[in-house]
């Protein structure tokens, strides 16, 4: 797979805050979460990480999906994922 410099650029921008990692790694081992899971989990005010989950989004890593009222959120991104597994090394 060629690197798509542009691209990957600003996923790796994006997966660089601590915040945004931790999220990806939540999202990847529990397959998908909700935001009024995450805030519980990371202690973190829900407008924050609406904020992060917004970036993650943005660069196309993460994607929601509904569950009746709630909306739960899974990386879409294989590289992401295969990332966070080199990392987990």
């Amino acid at each position: 797979m060629a690197i798509m410099y542009e691209k990957d650029s600003e996923i790796l921008k994006a997966i660089g805050h601590p915040v945004r990692l931790k999220m990806v790694e939540g999202l990847i081992n529990n397959k998908d979460c909700n935001v009024n899971d995450m805030v519980k989990k990371m202690g973190l005010p829900q407008s924050t990480v609406s904020q992060h989950l917004g970036i993650l989004r943005s660069r196309g890593i993460i994607a929601p999906r509904k569950d009746g009222v709630r909306t739960c959120y899974r990386v879409v991104d294989d590289r992401v994922e295969e990332l966070i597994r080199v990392l987990k090394k």
